[in-house]
């Protein structure tokens, strides 16, 4: 009876032991890699804030009405403010934007919409590409050579030409990569309606990207705002308030520059507080044009 009972318990499954040991494996290496995710997470989150609250700690006593409204003084002497480099860097980027930004919203939407796998597209799409990895002092050196030399001066038109360049692969390619994210069925379904091509871009495609295009422009934006090499070899700098773009132009990333290596405790103040109040516009800007454009509002489902 024994033997029988023997012969009817089902035999061990050889393939169980190692499933088990591949399963306890997977899950071992799950747990490791989300576990190093968050470290890396927290690292980056950390070392941001540290940033943030060091410049704020170190700016914020100095902020003032005279750092907005008034001229450097001369080395050594108290007071003064950074005034002309805030209206230069709002001058400078808002010329970058207006070159910059529909030149890239153009050829992402080219490269989404028309270029597919052509020739033509990939090779724009490799430009894109290497515009984007080109050290930025080299568009300040194009800059130079044909808006500087030629008008045998610096201006703030040369500055804000070389960061509109810089601004030109950043947008095209944030916008081509959302704009194809963009289902196939809403283009379809606009022409089935009769709409032409050029519309259904216009009032159907990008608006359903504009939150992803908006986020593109606005890194743009605060990509070119801290620049400083290109800028020496263009605007090159103002020691007062100008708004004339074919006249030297200063910037809050030169002043920042120039005042971090001084000697002078007043000027390196004034430097962190510079730095504060660049931080402060980017996000500003950044508010505002997601405001603006309901970037902001839930959509409905």
């Amino acid at each position: 009876m024994s033997a029988l009972i023997e012969r009817q318990q089902p035999a061990a499954n050889p393939f169980q032991a190692p499933r088990t040991v591949h399963n306890a494996r997977r899950r071992a290496s799950n747990i490791a890699i989300i576990a190093l995710s968050l470290l890396a997470t927290a690292f980056a989150v950390a070392v941001l804030l540290f940033l943030l609250l060091y410049i704020l700690r170190q700016g914020l006593p100095y902020i003032n009405i005279d750092l907005f409204t008034k001229i450097p003084t001369p080395n050594g002497e108290p007071g003064g403010g950074i005034g002309n480099a805030i209206q230069g860097s709002l001058i400078l980027v808002g010329l970058a934007s207006l070159f910059g930004i529909p030149l890239g919203l153009f050829t992402g939407i080219y490269l989404s919409e028309f270029g597919g796998r052509t020739a033509i597209a990939t090779g724009v799409r490799f430009l894109v590409d290497v515009l984007t990895g080109i050290p930025t002092i080299i568009f300040g050196l194009f800059a130079w050579i044909f808006i500087v030399v030629p008008q045998q001066g610096f201006s703030g038109l040369a500055g804000g030409a070389a960061l509109g360049i810089i601004m030109i692969p950043i947008v095209a390619r944030t916008s081509e990569e959302v704009l194809r994210l963009v289902p196939k069925e809403l283009r379809e379904a606009s022409l089935a309606l009769g709409a032409t091509e050029s519309r259904t871009i216009l009032r159907v495609v990008i608006p359903a990207a504009s939150s992803g295009i908006i986020t593109g422009i606005v890194l743009a934006m605060a990509r070119v705002a801290g620049e400083t090499a290109p800028l020496l070899m263009t605007a090159f700098g103002n020691p007062f308030f100008n708004s004339d773009i074919t006249q030297p132009v200063e910037s809050l990333p030169h002043t920042i520059f120039t005042f971090a290596e001084s000697p002078y405790q007043g000027q390196i103040n004034q430097a962190f507080a510079g730095s504060l109040v660049l931080i402060v516009l980017i996000l500003i800007t950044s508010f505002a044009i997601r405001w603006a454009t309901g970037g902001f509002k839930q959509r409905v489902q």
